[in-house]
């Protein structure tokens, strides 16, 4: 990368607008005023763009800051005793990075990108002032970590008690609700992990994650030209998740 470009995105060069930001209300607590939207912006900053497969920082790094997904996504994994990786969970638009650290002062998981992504910058010294400043900053930010905690329990859930079919499908699913929160299609997405990553996630192999992709296609819940997905038939792929029956439509 040129000095240039460099120079344009340089850390007090770029700065972000959380007012203007689509992302606001998933990143900040609602009812800010401008006062308090000012004092955020003063301490965030926009990095220079992560390309594909570039770490934003890896297990044992120092921590000292959190991160907000503002374009592309991220994977997070952590390495098994025996050097395999394990993925933890994929990130998009909106979502927080980095709270993994706040309690060690180290990154226990790793960030690497799965497209070219940017993120906002927050340093958490400053965060914790900002906290004792602004109303409702910390009590959002116990409401991100608790969703965290919820993400966990729900992954554990997926991998122990549910079938490879129902795996898949509750993956699906709860991609197209995040996705559908941030003002995307909730039918039509690009998986941005590859096929392995995915496998990895779900405690499958690749071949049954190509195998299903292919019975759902011929069941006519989904249409899949390479990575792009088309959903359709939502009511029915819940169905799977829920047990329940669904007739397919004439």
């Amino acid at each position: 990368m040129s000095a240039h470009i460099h120079r344009i995105f340089d850390r007090k060069a770029l700065k972000v607008s959380c007012s203007n930001c689509t992302l606001s209300e998933l990143c900040l607590p609602h009812n800010l005023d401008q006062r308090e939207i000012s004092q955020l912006e003063s301490a965030v900053d926009i990095k220079r763009p992560i390309q594909k497969g570039e770490h934003l920082y890896s297990a044992g790094d120092p921590f000292e800051s959190l991160f907000a997904v503002r374009s592309g996504s991220f994977k997070t994994y952590l390495l098994t005793p025996e050097g395999d990786e394990q993925i933890t969970g994929f990130n998009l638009p909106g979502d927080l990075l980095g709270l993994d650290g706040i309690d060690t002062g180290s990154h226990t998981v790793s960030a690497i990108a799965l497209e070219t992504t940017t993120v906002c910058e927050l340093p958490y010294t400053q965060l914790d002032t900002l906290c004792s400043e602004i109303p409702g900053l910390r009590l959002h930010m116990m409401r991100i970590a608790s969703r965290e905690i919820s993400d966990d329990h729900n992954m554990l859930l997926l991998l122990g008690k549910m079938t490879a079919e129902e795996r898949l499908a509750s993956f699906l699913l709860s991609l197209s609700n995040r996705l559908k929160k941030r003002g995307y299609s909730a039918t039509d997405f690009n998986l941005t992990m590859p096929r392995h990553d995915l496998a990895n996630y779900l405690g499958l192999a690749v071949e049954t994650i190509s195998r299903l992709f292919s019975r759902f296609q011929e069941d006519d819940l989904l249409r899949v030209n390479r990575r792009n997905i088309h959903i359709a038939d939502l009511q029915r792929l819940q169905a799977i998740t829920t047990h329940t029956s669904c007739p397919k439509p004439a």
